[in-house]
């Protein structure tokens, strides 16, 4: 358990926390929430001691390993698989298996495994590091962002085995759908303070919102009947036969706290401008094809026609081709092969993550915004600063010292101030907080133009997908139906590896027919199994389940109990009562060996329940490979 005991943290003007305190039980998994510079990585850094607090403490119990993720790159192995397996312990260090499936999860293909981690781009770099330390097992797992460099595959990867985790987690993730799937608690900072509950985003920021309300509503109350109390004393100071009722009322009014109005808190709040677009053709690709590399083709013979109003989601693994395509219909690429036509009407705006190349470091954020478009005033431009939380002097900053996330912020400041009606954005969320993705989806989806995104975000692919531009299987087709209609359909498979065998060799007890040489299950019928399969392990595990929970509660009332005998202790040793010290020594040492007892049939069901959990999700995986 780790403990923070009024935390207090500034960075010169600006206070992140004051007077912080919570605690991180056993087997919680914390997802930590927040707006965008509200303090959520320096407490990160603080708990690995990154970083100090101006006052309070973290109290850490002795030999607790805390994992990170480092964004700093220290290969020192030649192939991947070897670097992956620094991960392990001492006792581990020969067990490649357990790294091959981490990697595997992650996106590495078996031949990626032998090849040099610097050939690979930094997001994937960034994957090994998380292999790195998930194949560590820490006592407390701190995962900040760890979704954007992931693609949905290894996404959904990552949301299973963090379900299995046994250990702690604090995750900060900006995609709300994937914290929901994974926590048990959640935690707001917010105004400076930390708020912990049991349950999901949702619960959470359901509980500020009413208890703000019922603030809001107290402060004005309050506010009336001081208004009225001190109307009173104006009115009647000098009557000497009220003089009681008004010193009451003095005495009352100088008792009344004081109330401040809740500050109203930044976020992003914008539109996209649109464009009227006459006709119902928008863009339509013909048998386009493109590749870097002519033993690697990326899109081929892709068709696709696109009308009015569409909100069409482009989702695949990463380093298949979803950004190429992107810029193909942006026009920022030239097909090698086949034609993309465009309605003459058509005005796109691009937002793509290399684009903060563009921006000019001498230049300050207001003026980007005002070069982005002939039409653009300085007041417009002042507008679309502070929409994007460039508010006042923080407009005339250069671009040169920003930090990523703040330019992403000015390439889609820029991409707000010209009228458009095709809107084409590559993972336009990976730099904002949660209250800014919402707003992100309310943009979008009053848009009047045609929307085709680049997205590994679940709840935007369901809340916004009309069709889906599908990259699976070493191929690219169009899916006409919504996220969720995909994923019933069949949804994600499993792309053939071009290399044999993924989780080593299996015992003779694990043998199983060869696949090929039965019939393949249809969709209907690998639906089918797989809630058969799910529906029995919620039975096998249920057993497992309770005797954990109720070995979780004895130990808990044990430790209670052995508060209460040392407390006693401590006023039989002040009392000198020789008889009471032997008594309760001796249900001490009772308490404390039931405790014992207890930790180690804890133990026992846990190891029975990951055992069970362990043949079902094999038998999960080999259903997914029919």
């Amino acid at each position: 358990m780790i403990s923070v005991e009024n935390l207090t943290k500034s960075f010169g003007a600006q206070s992140l926390f004051e007077g912080v305190s919570f605690k991180l039980n056993q087997r919680e998994r914390l997802g930590v929430v927040g707006r965008n510079g509200h303090g959520k990585t320096t407490l990160f850094r603080m708990l690995i001691r990154e970083d100090i607090p101006d006052s309070g403490s973290i109290i850490i119990p002795k030999n607790y390993r805390i994992g990170h993720v480092r964004q700093h790159i220290d290969f020192t192995e030649d192939t991947v698989l070897k670097e992956g397996m620094r991960g392990l312990s001492e006792q581990e260090r020969d067990h490649h298996w357990k790294v091959e499936k981490i990697l595997s999860g992650l996106g590495f293909s078996n031949g990626d495994m032998q090849r040099h981690p610097r050939e690979f781009s930094g997001g994937f770099q960034v994957r090994l590091n998380l292999a790195k330390v998930l194949v560590s097992e820490p006592d407390l797992l701190l995962l900040d962002e760890p979704t954007n460099y992931l693609d949905i595959s290894s996404i959904r990867w990552v949301e299973r085995f963090l379900n299995n985790w046994i250990h702690e987690l604090m995750l900060i993730t900006h995609d709300r759908s994937f914290m929901d799937k994974v926590v048990t608690h959640t935690m707001a900072i917010h105004r400076g303070k930390v708020r912990k509950i049991p349950g999901d985003t949702g619960k959470l920021y359901e509980q500020i919102a009413q208890e703000e309300e019922v603030y809001e509503k107290t402060r004005m109350n309050d506010e009336r009947k001081q208004k009225e109390m001190q109307q009173f004393i104006t009115r009647f100071r000098a009557k000497a036969r009220l003089a009681n009722l008004v010193q009451s009322r003095v005495k009352t009014l100088r008792k009344m706290e004081k109330r401040e109005k809740l500050e109203t808190l930044k976020t992003l709040g914008f539109s996209f401008q649109s464009k009227p677009l006459p006709g119902k053709h928008v863009v339509s690709a013909s048998d386009i094809s493109f590749s870097y590399t002519p033993d690697t083709p990326l899109i081929r013979n892709f068709d696709i026609t696109v009308g009015q109003r569409e909100r069409l989601c482009v989702i695949g693994k990463n380093g298949k081709g979803k950004t190429t395509l992107l810029k193909l219909l942006a026009d920022a690429l030239m097909p090698q092969s086949g034609k993309i036509t465009y309605n003459p009407n058509v005005v796109k705006g691009f937002y793509e993550q290399t684009n903060v190349k563009t921006l000019v470091d001498t230049r300050t954020i207001e003026e980007e915004i005002l070069y982005s478009d002939a039409d653009v005033d300085r007041q417009k431009a002042r507008n679309i600063c502070g929409a994007m939380m460039f508010e006042g002097d923080a407009a005339l900053k250069k671009i040169s010292v920003l930090s990523g996330g703040e330019k992403s912020r000015v390439m889609l400041g820029k991409l707000l101030v010209t009228p458009v009606n095709l809107l084409l954005l590559d993972e336009p969320t990976n730099h904002l907080d949660m209250e800014s993705c919402d707003s992100m989806i309310a943009a979008i989806d009053s848009f009047d133009g045609v929307v085709i995104m680049v997205t590994h975000n679940e709840m935007f692919l369901h809340a916004l997908a009309e069709r889906l531009i599908v990259f699976q299987n070493d191929g690219i087709e169009v899916f006409e139906g919504s996220y969720q209609h995909f994923l019933e359909e069949g949804g994600w498979q499993d792309e053939p590896s071009k290399d044999s065998g993924t989780d080593g060799v299996r015992s003779s007890s694990d043998s199983q027919p060869i696949r090929s040489s039965t019939p393949k299950l249809t969709k209907k019928e690998i639906r089918r199994h797989r809630s058969e399969i799910v529906a029995e392990r919620s039975r096998a595990l249920k057993p497992a389940e309770q005797s954990i929970a109720r070995t979780e509660n004895d130990i808990e009332s044990r430790e209670k109990e052995m508060d209460a005998f040392n407390q006693a202790m401590q006023t039989a040793s002040q009392a000198q009562d020789g008889a009471k010290i032997v008594e309760i020594s001796q249900s001490i040492h009772a308490c404390q060996s039931a405790i014992e007892t207890l930790f180690d049939e804890l133990e026992s069901f846990t190891d029975t329940y990951e055992e069970q959990n362990v043949v079902f999700e094999k038998r999960l995986e080999e259903l997914e490979k029919d």
